[in-house]
């Protein structure tokens, strides 16, 4: 007698047609929780069960994002249970973000869409370029390696930093982690696309910013804590560096009147480099073949490493 090995995918809290679809696709089977196989979790921590059934051996979330998962003692790494994000599934949206703010503010759009009058000679001479220009990319995963080729698309090289150090393709130099602080003089702009972790925590503070170049900008769609925005504040003022365009902020959501706002060489989108529509298609392609490699019993794209915290 055969033996199914189709996997039972159980998606709480709440049913999700695109996600059942996408899991169908994939070879499994959708499930109550208490015969799963696996589970995938669109909500919160706190929605989270407490005691998952025996039989389960994976879960997978619905964000790249995850440091909220390990502050509320939900990943453990006391359980074989195995855990996947969707690092990766929007990476390509995210990417797309960071290049449209680098260029918003290479090219000097905020000021002149701020003046609303022909003022070139003001303009002039703070408009940049990114051909010939060095990008270092901090956090060099999926995002990352879909926003080098767009860079190098408008003749920009990249210098690749990620936990490693092992090559990314189409960069021109790949450092690991321990040599990030060398990176702050010798690229022309940075954009921010690392795990929050608490070793990464206000990973740019004073210190960077002033080893930075004063056209140079910052670019952050990872998490707001990554940089000290009191410190970016400071180096934006002071003309020390040329801006910064920030998808995440800290505090976040920026409350009204925080000086950010105010600041024309700073542009602030509203976390929202990863729109719903695109995103839950993304989701839920990722969650099919994530289904696939389980029902395969190959590895999981976007493991998570409750050891390293993301």
């Amino acid at each position: 007698m055969a033996i199914d090995t189709t996997p039972r995918v159980a998606i709480g809290p709440a049913p999700d047609a695109l996600l059942e679809s996408a899991v169908v696709r994939g070879g499994g089977l959708i499930s109550p929780i208490e015969s799963a196989d696996a589970v995938v979790w669109t909500g919160s921590p706190e929605s989270f069960p407490t005691a998952l059934p025996s039989t389960v051996r994976w879960v997978q979330l619905s964000s790249a994002g995850i440091e909220e998962w390990f502050g509320a003692g939900v990943i453990r790494s006391d359980t074989e249970l195995v855990w996947t994000s969707a690092a990766g599934a929007f990476s390509a949206t995210v990417a797309e973000h960071a290049l449209m703010l680098l260029l918003a503010g290479v090219r000097h759009l905020p000021a002149h869409i701020e003046a609303r009058t022909w003022r070139r000679a003001e303009f002039m001479p703070k408009i940049g370029t990114l051909r010939g220009a060095t990008v270092g990319i901090i956090g060099a995963g999926g995002i990352g390696k879909a926003l080098i080729p767009m860079l190098a698309a408008q003749g920009a090289d990249s210098i690749a930093i990620n936990r490693s150090g092992n090559p990314v393709p189409g960069a021109v130099e790949t450092w690991p982690t321990t040599r990030v602080d060398e990176l702050y003089s010798r690229a022309d702009h940075f954009v921010i696309a690392a795990p929050a972790t608490a070793t990464t925590h206000h990973l740019i503070g004073r210190a960077q910013l002033a080893a930075m170049q004063p056209h140079s900008w910052v670019i952050n769609v990872a998490r707001g804590s990554l940089i000290d925005t009191d410190a970016l504040v400071e180096a934006i003022t002071e003309e020390r560096i040329g801006g910064a365009g920030l998808d995440v902020t800290d505090p976040e959501p920026l409350p009204d009147g925080h000086p950010l706002w105010e600041l024309t060489n700073a542009i602030i989108t509203p976390h929202d480099s990863n729109p719903g529509a695109i995103r839950h298609a993304a989701l839920a392609e990722h969650i099919g073949k994530n289904v696939e490699r389980f029902a395969r019993g190959e590895t999981l794209a976007a493991l998570v490493n409750p050891i390293a915290g993301y």
